[in-house]
């Protein structure tokens, strides 16, 4: 049984790079946990969570609740941003 804070971690609405984390997490365990290996995977996660966590800081600063955008509103978001 997972956790709350496991079961958050997992929402697409709550966590907004799941992917990336999955990504990583894959990437670390076919390489043995060589992170040299996973070196690109662990970029496009901290990318991921400077894009959202900036998306969301504005959000706030605008008083706009949710403050992280639901999933669908996210896919949305980055379609319009081609």
């Amino acid at each position: 049984r997972m956790s709350r804070h496991a079961r958050q971690l997992r929402d697409h609405d709550i966590n907004p790079c799941v992917v990336e984390t999955d990504a990583s997490r894959k990437c670390m365990d076919d390489n043995n946990y060589n992170k040299d290996m996973c070196t690109a995977y662990f970029l496009k996660y901290k990318s991921c969570r400077k894009f959202w966590h900036d998306i969301m800081m504005q959000r706030k600063r605008n008083g706009v609740k949710p403050e992280m955008p639901s999933a669908e509103e996210r896919k949305k978001m980055l379609e319009s941003m081609g």
